[in-house]
């Protein structure tokens, strides 16, 4: 065997292994946890609250209807996410008005986010999800 060759195998091997390392890590930019398909206390309170305060326009489970798009479909990052329910939204003939004061919405934003992004990943089913044991 050639010399150049084993330092080649080893590089390809180790890069391989930290290739599917990550991809296999289910957290990699991900707000929300779901083992054996229950959600982690996160994701379910993000739950109760977006069935508590955005479902009236968004939907059932991120869905959409005719007042507000659908989240799941297509879901924006967290920052625009943030600033959009933080300030409200204003697109043509469509209001959304902001919840920055809203102390029911305001400091679970991040929750919101994680069970929106649990949907629209297909990561979590339509419905009332399990809650994990802490």
């Amino acid at each position: 065997m050639s010399p150049w060759l084993v330092p080649s195998v080893v590089v390809l091997t180790v890069a391989a292994g930290l290739s599917a390392s990550s991809q296999d890590d289910p957290a990699a930019g991900k707000f929300y946890r779901i083992v054996g398909g229950k959600v982690d206390a996160r994701t379910y309170n993000g739950f109760r609250r977006y069935h508590g305060s955005c479902n009236h326009c968004h939907g059932p489970d991120g869905m959409g209807s005719t007042f507000a798009s659908a989240l799941v479909d297509r879901l924006p990052g967290i920052e625009v996410f943030r600033s959009n329910v933080r300030d409200g939204v204003r697109d043509g003939p469509s209001v959304m008005q902001g919840f920055a004061d809203d102390p029911n919405i305001a400091p679970y934003i991040d929750d919101i986010y994680a069970y929106l992004q649990a949907r629209a990943d297909g990561a979590l089913g339509r419905g009332r999800p399990e809650r994990l044991e802490d």
